[in-house]
């Protein structure tokens, strides 16, 4: 970004001019003739590169009556002007030399403990959820499924200890406390306090006995089976409803871990996700199931945008290794292939790309029996390129120690900073290149043959002609040469040696 040299105009030299320390040479200055050229001046010690243009010679005069703090405050004052707006909602990341810059926050679909970020809104149809009051009462809060259970038992004993009062008060019985001859409905029974002790003691069948219905009331005889029945409704609901919020799996996830980032690194020469997942327990989940889900918004061809995005990622699905034996920690690999939604992306793509990764592990607890599920993500800044995590089992004296101490420590490997395809055909080339070699070589080697046969050719012919020239006769069609030695039979001429030819 190229500042404007009239609002600053000694800035331009105080930049261009460093400022010798102890030890080092005077940088020696342009001379002042020269020509105004574009020069780009580069300060780091702000953490900022500003870039200006070299003001003309009788500025630089100016410039070199200005004392060394005005200088210096100049330069801040430059380097700092850009930084000035701040972008509502952003959040400070530290930078390369320790300044912070704007960088925008990235929202999760899925938090680190497994909640998902989503809030429904504008539910007109509200009903639905009294069609399902188990499951809501089981759904809301501790809070709440306290104060339902309590306002359910109270309501009723409530209820029904406001009828047995009305059942005394229309029967007369409260104007007869004293005389003995009446027979009321229910016996002992003064007024309301009393009849709501009444309520409470045939509700939860506890019976003191002290008060007691009596045959002369045949309403009170109907009033009590309706309470007995719908107290046991009342205590069965109410009862479940506790037992199963109190033995959901879901804390069960609690003791289930991830690791804090995700790693890609070469594993089999080819470029892997990985990720680390854990058990705390002694008691396993049976049937461990991983899956892994890649949400990011796209764009079709068609121009449709379709905002959270998702797209699956195998972690063995087709190989069984997403099936896991959860004894121990373990790493769950994604292989980056050609499926895979990673296969174009660099490291410095990764850097720029706005996506997060969910991880999902299912399971059946093995102590209650009921099925758990385990979740969390990772962001695209918590995927470490080229780590590999560290390994946290040891062989102790008859077993095997796990320290989780290690669960998230990673360290760095030398990995490829091109993408996945990149790394393909390179690999691609040096097979290709390989063939050709050893195919041009076997070539050669073919080629080479037939000039090794006419070479041994010629020399079985001269090694003939030299024969040839060894002197021969002939006695009575008979053959002699000079080599004795050889004695056979060629082209039907007898060959003999000289002893047998002089005779």
């Amino acid at each position: 970004m190229a500042l404007d040299n009239t609002g600053f105009s000694s800035c331009a030299e105080s930049l261009s001019l460093p400022v010798p320390g102890k030890g080092e040479e005077p940088v020696e200055e342009a001379p002042k003739d020269a020509p105004p050229t574009n020069v780009q001046n580069v300060f780091e010690e702000l953490g900022h590169v500003v870039t200006t243009e070299t003001a003309p010679p009788t500025q630089q005069q100016a410039n070199n009556s200005m004392s060394f703090q005005d200088k210096m405050a100049a330069r801040e004052a430059q380097a700092n002007q850009p930084f000035k707006k701040k972008i509502q909602g952003a959040v400070q990341e530290r930078g390369r030399f320790g300044w912070g810059r704007n960088k925008r926050k990235r929202q999760r679909y899925v938090e680190k403990n497994g909640r998902c970020n989503v809030q429904h809104g504008n539910m007109r149809k509200t009903y639905r959820y009294l069609t399902d009051i188990f499951t809501t009462l089981v759904d809301l809060n501790w809070r709440c499924s306290l104060l339902v259970f309590v306002m359910a038992y109270a309501v009723t004993w409530l209820f029904f200890g406001a009828i047995w009062y009305l059942i005394a008060y229309c029967r007369g019985d409260l104007d007869h406390l004293e005389d003995e001859a009446w027979t009321p409905c229910v016996n002992n029974v003064n007024g309301f306090i009393s009849a709501f002790l009444f309520s409470i003691e045939t509700e939860t069948t506890i019976g003191y006995g002290h008060r007691v219905i009596t045959d002369q009331c045949p309403v009170g005889t109907m009033l009590l089976l309706l309470q007995a029945i719908l107290g046991s409704m009342v205590n069965a609901f109410m009862v479940g409803c506790m037992f199963v919020k109190i033995s959901q799996p879901n804390k069960r996830a609690e003791t289930l871990v991830f690791s804090r980032n995700a790693v890609i690194s070469l594993r089999d020469d080819k470029l892997c996700l990985m990720f680390r997942v854990g058990d705390l327990r002694s008691s396993h989940i049976v049937g461990a199931n991983m899956r892994a889900k890649l949400i990011k918004s796209k764009q079709t061809q068609e121009g449709e945008f379709i905002p959270l995005d998702q797209t699956d990622i195998s972690v063995g699905f087709e190989t069984g290794d997403d099936r896991l034996f959860l004894v121990s920690p373990l790493v769950i690999s994604h292989e980056i292939d050609v499926r895979s939604p990673f296969w174009d992306m660099s490291q410095s793509q990764l850097e720029k790309e706005d996506f997060e990764v969910v991880v999902i592990l299912e399971g059946m607890v093995e102590a209650t029996g009921m099925t758990c599920q385990a979740r969390s993500s990772y962001l695209a800044e918590e995927l470490l390129w080229g780590h590999r995590f560290s390994p946290m089992m040891t062989l102790a004296e008859g077993f095997f120690d796990v320290d989780y101490g290690a669960f998230h420590h990673t360290f760095e490997v030398d990995t490829p900073s091109c993408s996945a395809r990149a790394l393909a055909l390179a690999a691609a080339r040096l097979d290709a290149h390989l063939y050709w070699s050893i195919s041009s070589r076997l070539d050669e080697e073919k080629w080479e043959e037939p000039n090794t046969t006419e070479q041994t050719g010629k020399s079985t012919d001269s090694e003939s002609v030299r024969e040839g020239e060894r002197p021969t006769f002939t006695v009575g069609g008979v053959t002699n040469t000079q080599d004795q030695s050889v004695v056979g039979e060629q082209n039907g001429s007898v060959t003999t040696d000289q002893s047998e030819s002089e005779a």
